[in-house]
């Protein structure tokens, strides 16, 4: 029953330093989730699938942490919202935040990231870097693809 402004203040109320930072922050999420800007009254959970990812994401984001997991985030969305997801991630690795990115989609792999780790039943698989990744893609084909 929230609004889409109601959660991310939620999400803000944990963070830990003063109202000026939250602002600050609040702002920030908005600059990266403009979609949010134009939906902040309307209650979230009329918000498309994809929208509701941002929320989500963006509410993760509110207590600026260091290490961000995202299990599939794309899953289920329009290529066009993976493609802003895609764009995310890489903004906040840039930013300096760690994304531990859950993800079976060979091309979101390629794009985003720096290692890869393949979990198979529990199991440790493989474990490649960005360089192997690029150098020899079939051995991350054998084991992802949706």
């Amino acid at each position: 029953e929230l609004t889409v402004a109601e959660n991310l203040e939620i999400g803000l109320m944990a963070h830990r330093d003063g109202r000026s930072a939250r602002r600050r922050v609040r702002a920030r999420l908005l600059e990266l989730f403009p979609r949010l800007q134009e939906r902040l009254s309307q209650r979230a959970v009329t918000l498309s699938g994809g929208e509701q990812q941002m929320l989500a994401t963006a509410r993760a984001l509110a207590i600026e942490p260091r290490v961000l997991l995202l299990d599939e985030p794309g899953e289920g969305l329009q290529p066009s919202m993976v493609a802003l997801i895609a764009e995310l991630v890489q903004a906040l690795r840039d930013d300096g935040v760690a994304v531990l990115l859950v993800e079976q989609r060979i091309d979101t792999v390629m794009a985003l990231a720096d290692r890869a780790v393949l979990i198979e039943n529990g199991r440790l698989i493989d474990s490649l870097a960005r360089a192997d990744l690029i150098a020899a893609p079939e051995r991350l084909a054998q084991h992802l693809g949706v």
